[in-house]
């Protein structure tokens, strides 16, 4: 099957999907999380895929996250919904795919995106790559995503990110627990793939029962009603914010917003 914003392929027992809309840095638009969806699907169903490496073909960025002019844009709020409800239900084909996943960071992961790689159940990074949540310094916050980074980072960091909205490089990434291994730029793709096809290699019953396990005891709703509930009220009011839409215009004439609090 052809994808419009993402390159697959199946070698070895490795399935590689790879984001590549470079004109938009592999925003996280609706046409790329259909495509996503799809691909995961795709690989789980294909008796042949043992493993899946998810990648970019931008030489800087895996994915710069949520289109920001979606955000502000003059929508109704349930517009707005669509998109965000994508991310649970991609996390969730991730997580019960029955196959080990791998992101290979080969560019910046920020954002939503951070989200998509936490879902994976390994991340290898090259050297010179960073990660974050800057959401806060356009007067958002990573709605879909914060009960992802709370369940694989300590508490403290978690805050840190959320509450400064600063990068870390991939050594720190790596040092707190969110990256497996750093390698250079030469080697990414080849210690990806190298990594996938170990996985592969192993008993495919022993794989398959692994993996399902590994999510029965990570099913837990990543969200209570009460929580969910709470959450939703937060996001529609942002959403509505002027100082939403202030930092949009902000970080696209880069200056420094003129909060309101309106």
């Amino acid at each position: 099957m052809a994808y419009d914003t993402l390159r697959y392929d199946v070698a070895g027992g490795v399935a590689t999907i790879a984001l590549d809309q470079p004109d938009t840095r592999n925003a996280l638009s609706d046409a790329l999380f259909t495509d996503l969806q799809a691909a995961f699907e795709a690989a789980r169903d294909d008796a042949a895929v043992r493993c899946v490496v998810l990648t970019s073909t931008h030489d800087r960025v895996f994915s710069s996250g949520a289109n920001l002019a979606g955000f502000a844009a003059e929508v109704p709020l349930v517009h707005k919904h669509f998109g965000i409800e994508r991310f649970p239900l991609l996390f969730t084909t991730i997580g019960r795919l029955g196959k080990p996943s791998i992101c290979a960071a080969n560019g910046h992961v920020l954002a939503g995106a951070l989200g998509i790689a936490l879902a994976c159940d390994l991340i290898v990074a090259k050297e010179g790559v960073t990660f974050g949540t800057p959401e806060i310094n356009v007067g958002a916050f990573p709605f879909m995503i914060m009960a992802l980074i709370y369940r694989n980072l300590g508490r403290k960091k978690t805050n840190e990110l959320l509450l400064l909205g600063d990068r870390i490089d991939a050594h720190e990434a790596e040092r707190i627990g969110l990256v497996n291994e750093v390698v250079s730029d030469e080697r990414l793709d080849h210690e990806s793939v190298q990594l996938a096809a170990s996985i592969a290699d192993n008993a495919p019953l022993a794989l398959r029962g692994n993996k399902q396990a590994i999510d029965l005891l990570n099913r837990s709703p990543v969200l209570t009603e009460q929580q969910e509930a709470g959450l939703l009220a937060l996001r529609d009011s942002c959403f509505a914010s002027e100082d939403l839409r202030e930092g949009i215009r902000a970080f696209g004439e880069k200056r420094r917003p003129r909060w309101t609090g309106r």
